[in-house]
């Protein structure tokens, strides 16, 4: 791996952890990101070129740290600011040696993190954008397209819910027992679109971000390890881990992408796909049943077939039928239609796709058009399936979906003529 890509992975795993290192010692909030963020940026600038430091995370807290000293005395009109943060650390430290080099600074902040992201105090659309945006690093137009949203309306989002934690003076610190059912389907919801967007990006040219998974995957076993008895949360890890599991079969050599039902399964990580399917076998008999370990049972169907021809397509069928029970929402409808359009017939997926053309979020989203391409593709309607491609191909911001969708309509066309 180069320089400048050993440089974004460890930024953008270091970046939650650097945010909850600077808001354990000074409590602001939004004047820590702001300083994190031009760390970051100072470091996206410099690593590859001059070289990773020797200790990249003590590197990004101190530049983060001078920053935030510089910026509250040199900015007048946040004198209060600089008041707090003068009453939370001695003027010595201030002045003196790097932020984390103290005793016991190496400490990872960022489950906290997660945490005080999805305060009570903030609506649960803040939570999970705020989240999104301090701890998993992504950017405001990559959220805004995990929501289906304008990227303004995110913006706008992000930034009311850290006018919210600076006015309410939220700490950083984990939340009493009682207070973690609250939180934890925010958390949870974070972590998961935190996983997808490293497992499929929404934009650019690579079609994965695995350090981006890993991080979410970290936080997702380190929350199961707070709360071993919350089925949720095991659902959660076992979902990630097998999916992951696919991970290097994903992808052709030139970093296509390759669809489930082409891929070589030998490639398969079999060592996840046993730990995630122990996982969820022990999980699911014990209590309520939730979406995250219907997903992961699904995912153990697929993964527990030796060959694509061996899935057993009722069985998924059924279990996105639970799930829609249990969490209706349009995604959920358009992987139904096609577990329908395996078991009863293309034809009938096609019949359920009908059901979301009167969504908006949906209507005329690449996912939707890519799966009825994929269905009339089946059913023998090249012509109509080559003009679908093309529609979702124009639609879709990931380069590698892209491709991966022209190429299948070019070969249709290519067929007809």
């Amino acid at each position: 791996m180069n320089v400048d890509h050993r440089a974004e992975d460890l930024l953008r795993e270091l970046a939650p952890q650097v945010l909850g290192a600077l808001v354990h010692r000074y409590g602001v909030f939004d004047a820590c990101e702001d300083a994190v963020q031009e760390a970051l940026l100072a470091a996206a600038l410099q690593w590859p070129a001059e070289g990773l430091p020797d200790n990249p995370r003590g590197w990004l807290v101190t530049v983060a740290s001078r920053r935030l000293v510089d910026q509250v005395r040199s900015e007048h009109a946040r004198r209060r600011r600089e008041d707090r943060i003068a009453l939370a650390t001695p003027q010595a430290e201030l002045l003196s040696h790097a932020a984390d080099a103290a005793s016991g600074t190496d400490r990872d902040d960022s489950l906290a993190l997660l945490f005080l992201c999805c305060h009570p105090a903030l609506s649960e659309p803040s939570r999970i954008a705020l989240t999104l945006r301090a701890v998993g690093g992504l950017t405001t137009a990559q959220i805004a397209t995990a929501f289906l949203v304008p990227e303004a309306t995110m913006a706008q989002r992000i930034s009311r819910a850290k006018q919210t934690i600076k006015a309410s003076g939220m700490q950083l610190r984990m939340p009493e027992p009682a207070d973690h059912v609250e939180r934890l389907g925010a958390v949870l919801q974070v972590l998961y679109l935190i996983f997808n967007e490293g497992y499929t990006t929404t934009d650019g040219a690579d079609l994965t971000a695995p350090a981006l998974s890993a991080e979410a995957l970290r936080l997702t076993q380190l929350l199961h390890r707070l709360l071993p008895d919350d089925g949720e949360a095991a659902g959660l890890v076992a979902l990630m881990l097998l999916t992951e599991a696919r991970r290097p079969a994903r992808t052709g050599p030139g970093g296509d992408l390759v669809p489930l039902a082409e891929q070589d399964r030998g490639k398969w990580n079999r060592r996840l796909i046993a730990e995630g399917v122990d996982l969820i076998s022990r999980t699911l008999p014990q209590g309520r049943v939730g979406p995250y370990q219907l997903q992961a049972a699904i995912a153990a169907v697929h993964d527990e077939a030796e060959h694509v021809d061996a899935t057993d397509w009722p069985q998924i069928l059924a279990l996105y039928g639970l799930l829609e029970q249990v969490t209706p929402n349009p995604m959920v409808t358009l992987n139904r239609a096609v577990a329908v359009a395996m078991v009863q017939g293309p034809a009938a997926g096609l019949e359920l796709l009908v059901v979301l053309e009167s969504d908006r979020r949906m209507t005329r989203h690449h996912r939707l058009l890519a799966t009825r391409a994929h269905l009339l593709e089946l059913l023998g309607e090249h012509h109509a399936a080559a003009d679908a491609y093309f529609d979702a191909a124009r639609r879709t911001t990931s380069a590698p979906e892209r491709r991966h969708l022209t190429a299948r309509a070019m070969r249709l066309t290519s067929a007809q003529s």
